[in-house]
């Protein structure tokens, strides 16, 4: 097709188009002669992005800690976009839930690969001050990561292991809710009430998290995996992928954040207390909490060792 010829056809779709949609052609080719080139900086805001690191001390390695963070969120972002597209998607088309599930896995090693920026590249006494400076705020505090939680499976698998045997789809979600395993890991460690941090946290994002709780109580990634064709359930890779995520999010990341926590707030005699007072070392490790979002895909004997890694990982040289 000669170049004439091929803008004809493209400017004869064109009119098609915006005529199926009742606007007008002619409007849109001058709002086209009008508008400026487009450049990489402004298509991604990076003048905003490079601006929105503001440290509230003067110790350089703070900006690393924001950083590190900012890019953390863009991460559970991107797994929250794949999450929802699973959620959503009515075909119950086996390669697209695989491709969606090894997307989320491809972006929980990128952000498992990375946290040595965390572990080892920040001076820990720089680390010890500032943080200071950031009270009562708190990773604990990432509403994106408890979206992820609760797009991925039923909430009576994310209540307190301790409190787990006593609860079943068969109650509210608000009451699941209320059991939910991460609020105990920001109570008081002397007093045993709710941190300022948590107050805080509930106070912004409960409305929203029950929103998604009950939007999802019937669709989130587990029970689509449910709902799927009994051939589809069988499929290797697609249960390869979905233990992959469990392992990922719920045993691996955590133990990304143990190694840190043991990295700057262990002491010899006595652990310094996270931000906002969390009590860390009952939250973070895996084989305490076993959360787990796909129970059905694993052995007994795979639920009862569900990350005994973290003590290989904390008492091992080697992996420090």
């Amino acid at each position: 097709m000669k170049k004439d010829e091929l803008i004809e056809s493209q400017i004869n779709k064109l009119e098609e188009k915006y005529k199926n949609s009742g606007q007008d052609l002619s409007s849109y080719l001058d709002g086209l002669l009008y508008q400026k080139y487009l450049t990489y900086w402004d298509y991604i805001h990076l003048d905003t992005l490079l601006s929105i690191q503001v440290p509230r001390t003067h110790f350089p390695d703070e900006e690393i800690f924001i950083m590190y963070h900012q890019i953390t969120e863009l991460y559970f972002k991107l797994i929250l976009h794949e999450q929802k597209q699973i959620v959503e998607d009515k075909s119950q088309d086996l390669d697209f839930f695989i491709e969606k599930t090894r997307r989320i896995n491809s972006y929980f090693k990128a952000l498992i690969s990375s946290f040595s920026i965390m572990i080892k590249g920040m001076e820990r006494e720089q680390f010890l001050r500032y943080r200071m400076a950031l009270l009562p705020a708190s990773g604990f505090q990432s509403a994106q990561y408890r979206m992820i939680e609760i797009y991925a499976t039923p909430l009576e698998n994310l209540v307190h292991q301790s409190q787990r045997d006593s609860f079943s789809s068969k109650n509210q979600i608000e009451e699941l809710f209320e059991h939910i395993y991460w609020k105990k890991g920001a109570t008081d460690l002397v007093s045993g009430e709710k941190t300022l941090t948590l107050k805080q946290f509930e106070f912004r994002y409960t409305p929203r998290l029950l929103r998604i709780a009950n939007q999802v109580k019937s669709s989130n990634i587990y029970h689509k995996y449910l709902q799927l064709p009994e051939k589809s359930r069988k499929n290797e890779e697609l249960i390869k992928s979905l233990k992959d995520m469990d392992i990922n999010a719920n045993v691996n990341w955590p133990l990304m954040h143990m190694g840190s926590a043991y990295r700057y707030l262990a002491k010899e005699n006595k652990e310094v207390e996270a931000t906002g007072g969390t009590n860390w070392k009952e939250f973070l490790p895996p084989s305490f909490q076993k959360i787990i979002f796909f129970p059905t895909l694993y052995s007994e004997n795979e639920l009862d060792t569900w990350g005994k890694q973290w003590v290989d990982h904390i008492f091992n040289p080697s992996n420090k």
